[in-house]
């Protein structure tokens, strides 16, 4: 009985050191796939312009929600090269709070910013009559399509996020034991 438990016990603590490495591959390829997934977002969308003979021409700069997904696109892009960076240097102390954090509030920012395109990308496609915008991917076909595609590259980093902060909550969170329940049921 004694030498199972023991057989036990190192099968678990053999188990243990595997479970933070398989997380630390997953962990890094999402953030090494945020970088080109946030690269073509931005090269997709900066070189996005189209001209209309009746309306002149549409580029990015003419819709500001755009320039907000872009600059979020590149803040995400640089953080995620540079976590990936950090999280194979073995010298930070404290490093799972250091990518607490901003996972946290990258994942928030990028909600935000696929609201906002997809919102942009909703009024081109079907306008808004209330307030007199028509639809304009029928004068701009190129613009709106190319323009669905970054914002569906953009989702995918939305996603790698979502599951970088699931992450990095785990491993900020787990070396800490749950509370406890402090009610005793006595017996009279």
């Amino acid at each position: 009985m004694r030498d199972n438990n023991n057989t036990r016990e190192e099968e678990r603590l053999k188990e243990q050191p595997q479970a933070p490495k398989s997380l630390k591959l997953i962990d890094s390829c999402l953030r090494l796939t945020v970088v080109p997934l946030s690269v073509a977002t931005i090269w997709l969308t900066v070189t996005n312009q189209q001209s209309n003979p009746d309306y002149g021409k549409l580029d990015y700069n003419s819709i500001m929600g755009l320039k907000y997904m872009v600059g979020v696109s590149a803040i995400s892009a640089i953080y995620a090269l540079l976590s990936t960076i950090s999280s194979w240097v073995t010298c930070l102390v404290s490093k799972t709070w250091l990518l607490f954090v901003p996972d946290q509030v990258l994942a928030y920012l990028m909600t935000t910013s696929v609201a906002g395109a997809t919102e942009i990308v909703y009024l081109l496609n079907k306008g808004d009559t209330i307030v007199t915008w028509s639809e304009m991917c029928s004068s701009y076909p190129h613009f709106c399509s190319k323009l669905t595609i970054a914002l569906v590259l953009h989702v995918f980093v939305l996603f790698s996020f979502l599951f970088l902060s699931v992450i990095s909550a785990y491993r900020a969170f787990s070396p800490f034991d749950p509370p406890c329940n402090s009610q005793t049921t006595t017996t009279a």
